[in-house]
């Protein structure tokens, strides 16, 4: 099979990124500093505001140190609320709770609802529990919800923000590298059914992203070596400046220096901030951000949830996307050997289940990208540039389902 068996559904990124007039221009706040890196300045700012586009109208994600001792003054730029919920896990709110408090300068008008944050509870049954806990709490159609937590907090606060009283108010505050850069800002909220990821939910963006790298420090390693997969990912679709970075520096990144973190999470920011301002709906260019999260989101469904988390599911996804692209002849082995080896410098993954591939390809045919059936797969045909392609053949993907988990064990140790 040749590159021209496999036909691209939509342009690439790389032609998007190249003739965008930018919509999610950056707003620069506070001191700006630089460090040199491949022979060129980049800013390193303390705080950064970004803006997006969304239908119903632009907000602001502030990313940089101690954004939190600023929330009162940025929420109350909002408007005027009745109440405030924070809706977070115990974990969390032990964590980042007096924080919060403090920048909120909380009243007896705000409430807290807790929840378990694990992906297994992700469901509608979480939903009803917080929605039914607003109620309790008397939250109206002008309270203000903020999320306070990583993806699930995000996903499952956002879609309640959605659907109680058909819409109130929704602030996020991303506490995990993973909602930073990615979960927190595009407006996709919602839950998983037994049949798949994310499969109820809504388009409803926030009205605010509050990005503080301070919350990053309390961040288990796990979780944090898990946020760096969508990092690559942004690496691979649409920056190879971005992915040389990282190859570069990644010793310093697992390390959490804050020079590499103020460069490559407000990065990771504006990519995705341009994408979804261009298509929030998922419509064609936004689909790039889904590389490695068709194999991804069918390995997290046959596992139940509890084996990966997401971003280790979507790191063997990214891998897996690499070695199709190769077999149908789009991605050169050079570019997958770069993807491949810097994805194992994450460290030690969950191993791949003991599942045929025929189990992980039914789990995709659920997946939101699938189309009268069809598989759909994010595909790089170089780092820096990323396509859909919807006629991809299925033994190809059982050929790679099948070798996957023998190039790239669970350890990061690779067999030939």
């Amino acid at each position: 099979m040749g590159p021209s068996d496999v036909r691209p559904v939509y342009g690439s990124t790389k032609e998007f990124f190249a003739s965008r007039a930018p919509l999610a221009m950056p707003v620069y706040r506070g001191q700006c500093v630089t460090f040199k890196m491949f022979g060129s300045t980049f800013p390193r700012m303390k705080q950064k505001r970004i803006l997006v586009k969304s239908s119903a109208g632009r907000y602001a994600v502030l990313f940089g140190e101690g954004i939190l001792r600023r929330a009162s003054n940025e929420i109350r730029k909002l408007g005027e609320f009745s109440s405030t919920h924070i809706v977070s896990s115990p974990k969390v709110w032990r964590a980042v709770g007096n924080r919060v408090r403090e920048g909120l300068r909380l009243n007896s008008s705000s409430a807290v609802h807790l929840f378990n944050d694990a992906e297994s509870v992700k469901n509608l049954g979480t939903v009803e529990r917080i929605a039914r806990s607003l109620s309790h709490a008397g939250a109206d159609r002008k309270s203000l919800i903020l999320a306070v937590g990583g993806g699930v907090v995000g996903d499952v606060a956002g879609f309640v923000a959605a659907a109680y009283l058909r819409g109130v108010a929704l602030v996020q505050v991303p506490t995990t590298l993973i909602a930073q850069v990615d979960s927190a800002l595009g407006g996709k909220t919602g839950v998983d059914l037994p049949e798949g990821k994310n499969l109820v939910g809504a388009f409803y963006p926030p009205r605010l992203v509050l990005a503080d790298l301070h919350a990053l420090r309390t961040l288990p390693q796990r979780q944090y070596r898990g946020g760096l997969a969508e990092v690559i990912k942004y690496g691979v679709i649409a920056d190879a400046k971005l992915f040389a970075f990282l190859e570069a520096n990644f010793e310093r990144i697992l390390r959490r220096d804050h020079d590499a973190l103020r460069y490559f999470i407000p990065r990771s920011i504006e990519i995705k901030a341009d994408v979804v301002s261009r298509d929030e709906r998922e419509s064609s260019l936004r689909e790039m951000l889904n590389f490695g999260h068709t194999f991804g989101h069918a390995l997290e469904s046959v596992t139940k949830y509890k084996r990966y988390q997401h971003g280790e599911a979507v790191a063997w996804g990214m891998m897996a996307a690499a070695f199709l692209g190769h077999e149908v002849g789009v991605t050169r082995a050079d570019e997958v050997s770069r993807i491949v080896r810097l994805v194992r410098r994450m460290g030690p993954l969950p191993a791949w289940p003991r599942v045929p591939p025929a189990k992980l390809i039914a789990a995709m045919r659920t997946d939101k990208k699938t189309r009268a059936g069809r598989l759909r797969f994010v595909l790089a045909p170089r780092i820096g540039q990323a396509r859909s392609y919807d006629d991809v053949p299925v033994r190809v993907v059982e050929r790679v389902l099948h070798f996957a988990p023998h190039f790239v064990d669970g350890t990061g140790n690779r067999h030939v």
